[in-house]
């Protein structure tokens, strides 16, 4: 006797909602949970290296801004090495490498503090320039976005990069790289991320 299969049907998707917060940065939605909100410290004190702030906006499709967004960050430390098992012994103690904010409920900015990354050499030998990694979440997103944030700075390290060099128009590649100002004399490095639109961000499908 032939038996019939019962497929499952996909789960319907659902954008980002007040959990985003509640669960992965309780303190800002206002529950004392843990003795130290979870990823804020990304560089650690021992980091070598300049000190730099990165910090912008997201921004959504009608050009205002949004105000409930979570973003995490990946980067290497001043060596380009990556806080990794496989390189235990090559990063300072304390560096992390890893980091999560989220947007200002008035204002929409968002900021962290870190050590300027530096260029990592990967398997195959390619050079990748100095780049922060950003994951993206919000209500209204259904699946979280990818993007790097490249340094203005870094023009050399920045034109023979291999990933840069994959967006076709030079003018996309442009909206991967964070420009350059001075705050109390610390480096600032600006970085607005455009859902959509023109200047829309450029997002990696990863």
């Amino acid at each position: 006797m032939r038996q019939e299969l019962n497929y499952l049907k996909e789960t319907p998707s659902q954008t980002a909602g007040p959990y985003v917060h509640i669960g992965l940065a309780p303190g800002a939605a206002g529950f004392d949970i843990y003795r130290q909100e979870l990823g804020w410290d990304i560089a650690g004190p021992n980091a070598r290296g300049e000190r730099i702030r990165v910090e912008g906006c997201v921004i959504d499709g009608m050009g205002s801004p949004i105000k409930d967004v979570l973003l995490e960050a990946w980067q290497a430390n001043a060596d380009g090495i990556y806080a990794h098992p496989e390189h235990e012994g090559e990063v300072e103690e304390g560096f992390r490498g890893w980091g999560r904010v989220i947007t200002d409920f008035d204002t929409g900015e968002w900021g962290f503090d870190t050590v300027k990354p530096g260029p990592v050499t990967e398997r195959d030998g390619k050079v990748i320039a100095p780049h922060i990694s950003l994951w993206i979440v919000a209500r209204g997103i259904n699946v979280g976005l990818q993007t790097r944030v490249y340094f203005e700075d870094e023009t050399e390290a920045n034109a023979a990069d291999s990933v840069l060099n994959l967006i076709e128009w030079e003018q996309r590649r442009q909206t991967l790289i964070a420009r350059k100002s001075e705050r109390d004399g610390k480096p600032v490095y600006r970085f607005d991320i455009k859902l959509q639109g023109q200047d829309e961000t450029v997002f990696f499908d990863i």
